[in-house]
């Protein structure tokens, strides 16, 4: 499509309203009719729109995730009831109180609705929350009437409530993505700003289908011919078209990028956009920033945004405990794994079971990280001669056949038991169970600027980027990955991510 336009753009100035030049009929955007209402191949259902949008699969999924979590509250509550009371119409209304309870307190939290279902950490924490609702209100039955709660119910389960829900909805959620891989349950999009801010959002949204987002288009401030080859989608309108592509083309969210259209144009577009079914959505060019660190402020008729620069200390506090009390917990259980690694390395090659090495931690103190020796004890002195055969471009050294690994060595990389012996740095308190891996000290040395934020938390055991492609991704894509987490850290990620870590350890993705 070819399209030349002047400048200017939809918004207010001393209550005056200016447009630019549009490709489609143009109507203000705070008329009662924004849009000319017409039948295109779009909007009909019969071509383009074969595979299931969002907006029509949304119920369906919603009322699949209801009924995880009545199933879940129900039978685990009832179940445990059952085994502390040993009377089962007792636990059918125990159960019932769960059920109750759980589904009402996570549809206040937010649990259901559809732009927080399938995508992102909230659902999740909906449950979590609500779980220990339903704990509470356990209890004060127990207090208040004479109904029997037996501790079972509150102690085995409530636990295994959350559990359950969280790997129903884990699994839904699964299966939601491999569909939106396929095409299917998506949200037609149109991105709406100048190129480069379209080109890096469209571009963005296009690898990373399972949050839902086909762009399908963009409506561009500053179209030029010469411009139209660097947006990775079609061009179809300028900023005046806006709602009238929403309606052509069967929109279902509107994304600005950019800062093309603000203020009260801004405005004046959600109110095109109620009147054609559309959500908006502003991309306000923040990076790698998720929704638990901004905040809103309305201020003298300001919508103020507050981002969070630094993790409370409560926050704090919950992964430090987490991690000398998981960290305790799983030393104890992978002791007979760890020794057994140990006889074996100790037996097949000469030299000690245990490998230990200087690395650099939080805000760059130096510690001595301990792990079950997988290689040759000349692997230090070998390394300088192998860099130059490393499988990973930038600072870090990785072979896929690395000639120092020894026959056990490899057994024990495949399964990341020779990572155990760092549950010690854990409850030591060097180390984290997630955190972004502990550099040595000339890779360092080699760090340019935003490299050096990778030292602002504690190293850990495994990583956003360790469960997101692990040996296989990029230097950049790395860094990258840890620098989100670095900014984004929550202890319900590093449960996320421990999950995901086992879950690779299984498969063995991306191990050597």
């Amino acid at each position: 499509m070819t399209l030349t336009v002047g400048h200017g753009a939809e918004n207010t100035d001393s209550g005056v309203e200016r447009r630019r030049p549009a490709l489609h009929p143009r109507r203000s955007w705070a008329s009662p009719e924004p849009f000319v209402r017409r039948s295109t191949p779009h909007n009909s259902g019969t071509t383009s729109l074969l595979a299931v949008p969002w907006r029509n699969a949304a119920a369906g999924y919603q009322h699949l995730t209801i009924a995880i979590d009545v199933i879940a509250a129900f039978a685990a509550v009832t179940l445990a009831a059952a085994l502390g009371t040993g009377s089962f119409g007792a636990a059918v209304l125990l159960g019932a109180v769960a059920v109750l309870v759980f589904t009402a307190m996570v549809t206040i939290m937010r649990g259901y609705e559809r732009h927080n279902l399938g995508d992102g950490p909230d659902e999740f924490q909906a449950v979590l929350r609500a779980s220990v609702v339903v704990a509470a209100a356990l209890m004060a039955l127990a207090y208040l009437t004479p109904v029997e709660v037996p501790r079972s119910a509150v102690l085995v389960g409530v636990p295994l409530l959350a559990g359950t829900a969280f790997l129903g909805r884990y699994a839904h959620r699964r299966v939601l993505h491999h569909s939106r891989n396929q095409g299917q349950a998506m949200m037609r999009t149109i991105v709406v700003g100048d190129t480069a801010s379209v080109s890096g959002v469209a571009h963005d949204l296009g690898v990373a289908s399972h949050h839902g987002y086909l762009v399908i288009g963009a409506c561009l401030s500053d179209v030029v011919p010469e411009n139209l080859l660097e947006v990775p989608v079609p061009t179809l309108g300028s900023l005046a078209d806006v709602p009238q592509v929403v309606v052509d083309y069967a929109v279902s969210v509107v994304v600005v990028a950019g800062n093309a259209l603000s203020g009260d144009a801004l405005r004046r577009l959600s109110w095109a956009l109620r009147r054609a079914g559309a959500e908006l959505v502003v991309a306000p060019g923040l990076v790698e920033v998720v929704q638990e660190r901004v905040s809103m402020h309305p201020t003298a008729g300001l919508s103020l945004m507050r981002l969070e620069i630094e993790a409370p200390r409560r926050r704090l506090l919950a992964k430090a405990a987490m991690d000398r009390s998981l960290g305790l917990l799983a030393l104890l259980v992978a002791s007979p794994v760890i020794l057994a690694g140990a006889l074996a390395v100790r037996l097949t090659s000469p030299g000690k079971a245990f490998y230990t090495q200087t690395r650099v931690g939080v805000d760059g103190r130096e510690f001595t990280i301990w792990k079950l020796r997988s290689m040759y004890v000349d692997a230090d002195r070998r390394r300088a001669e192998l860099l130059e055969h490393s499988d990973r471009d930038g600072l870090m050294f990785k072979m896929t056949e690395d000639p120092r690994v020894t026959p056990v060595g490899r057994v024990l990389r495949r399964f990341s038991i020779d990572e155990l012996p760092q549950l010690f740095n854990v409850v030591l308190g060097d180390m984290s169970l997630v955190g972004p891996r502990p550099p040595l000290r000339e890779e360092v040395r080699g760090y340019h600027d935003a490299v050096h934020q990778r030292l602002r938390v504690k190293p850990g055991i495994t990583g956003l980027w360790q469960v997101s492609g692990r040996a296989d991704l990029s230097w950049e894509e790395s860094v990258r990955l840890d620098l989100r987490y670095v900014d984004n850290w929550s202890v319900t990620m590093d449960l996320m991510i421990m999950w995901k870590t086992f879950r690779a350890v299984v498969t063995g993705a991306g191990a050597y």
